[in-house]
C-alpha cells in the first residue's frame, strides 16, 4: 500500500467511524481505538503537567497525526505530541515531526494495542528522531520514558520506568518532573 492510498482510506474511515482511527506504521495498516474516560483524563493530566511547567508548549492529542519513520512514510496518531506552541501551524492533517519534543501513549486494555504501544511505537518514534517517548501503562501501572533515540537502530538507548505513585524526571529537552500519584485513580 502506498502512503497516498493509506491517506485516502484513513480520511474515508474517519468520516465513517466513531470507534477508531487509522494509522500506517512499518508498512502496515493499524487501527487505534478511541479513548475511554480514564484514558482521556490521563491525557488531560499529562497536558496540565507539561503546560504548567512549560507554558510555551502544547500537548496535542490524537487528532494531530505525525509523519513518522526514518523515511517519514509512516503515519501515527500519538495520544500526546509535545511541541512548542505554534509548531504545527500551517501543516495539514499529517504534520512533520520537526520540533516535536516528546510523544506519549496511554495504553488501552486490549492485547493488540498494548503490544503496539510497548514495542512498535517506541521504535518508530525513535527512528523519526523524536527525543523522548512516554508510555503510561495502565495495565502494569507504570510510566516509562524512553530517551536517546538511535536513528540507525530504530530504538531508544535509554529508558526509565516507575510505578504509579513515584516521581519520574523527564530528561532534556523536556526536563520536568512528573508526580504519578494521581494516576492510581484512573486504572481498573
Amino acid at each position: 500500500m502506498t502512503i497516498e492510498d493509506f491517506e485516502r482510506i484513513a480520511k474515508f474511515a474517519e468520516v465513517d467511524s466513531e470507534a477508531f482511527t487509522l494509522e500506517f506504521i512499518n508498512g502496515r495498516l493499524r487501527d487505534k481505538v478511541l479513548p475511554d474516560g480514564d484514558h482521556a483524563t490521563i491525557q488531560e493530566w499529562l497536558a496540565r503537567r507539561c503546560m504548567t511547567e512549560r507554558p510555551g508548549w502544547g500537548l496535542h492529542g490524537r487528532l494531530l497525526g505525525l509523519k513518522v519513520g526514518k523515511d517519514r512514510e509512516g503515519r501515527a496518531r500519538p495520544d500526546g505530541t509535545l511541541a512548542p506552541a505554534g509548531n504545527f501551524a500551517g501543516q495539514g492533517e499529517w504534520a512533520a515531526p520537526e520540533g516535536v519534543l516528546m510523544t506519549a501513549e496511554i495504553t488501552a486494555y486490549d492485547v493488540g494495542s498494548n503490544r503496539r504501544d510497548r514495542e512498535e511505537r517506541p521504535s518508530v518514534y525513535a527512528s523519526t528522531g523524536i527525543p523522548l517517548h512516554l508510555i503510561i501503562d495502565r495495565a502494569a501501572r507504570t510510566v516509562t520514558v524512553f530517551s536517546e533515540p538511535d536513528l540507525n537502530l530504530g530504538g531508544y538507548r535509554a529508558e526509565c520506568t516507575v510505578k504509579f505513585g513515584r516521581k519520574l524526571v523527564l530528561p532534556d529537552p523536556v526536563a520536568i518532573e512528573l508526580d504519578t500519584e494521581e494516576l492510581k485513580q484512573y486504572v481498573r
